[in-house]
């Protein structure tokens, strides 16, 4: 199974996603897709397993992953502060890969029912999802 998470900026969000599956789950191979080389080297030193970083990584990835995990942003064109392309929009969005997007309510759009808790809590539910579809 090919675990994708894409992140961007600081990779803050994809870093804890990675320290925390990794804790669960020593031997899943992911993989790290940044949209500049902060976000890649960051979570590649969380313990991923493959790290790329850029615009054709986000493409090539999001063609072949069963499961895409990152913040909502990565389906939005112009989110993270413009380093989401319309181009990684469009191939995460037709991506056959289950997407577990974490909610952030930011960058002019708010997402209805989604509560302000903090990051840490959105991981745990990552993890939990991720574990069931193990």
């Amino acid at each position: 199974m090919k675990i994708t998470i894409i992140d961007g900026q600081g990779g803050k969000m994809g870093r804890t996603v990675i320290e925390q599956l990794k804790k669960r789950h020593p031997d899943l191979e992911l993989y790290a897709i940044g949209t500049n080389s902060t976000a890649t080297a960051a979570m590649v030193k969380a313990g991923a397993d493959y790290g790329a970083t850029g615009e054709n990584p986000c493409i090539v990835n999001a063609r072949n992953s069963d499961i895409i995990i990152g913040p909502i942003g990565i389906v939005f064109a112009d989110a993270l502060l413009g380093e989401i392309t319309p181009a990684i929009a469009q191939a995460i969005g037709s991506s056959k890969a289950y997407k577990i997007l974490i909610p952030v309510n930011r960058c002019n759009h708010y997402i209805v029912g989604c509560k302000e808790t903090g990051l840490g809590e959105y991981i745990r539910l990552v993890c939990e999802k991720v574990d069931s579809l193990l």
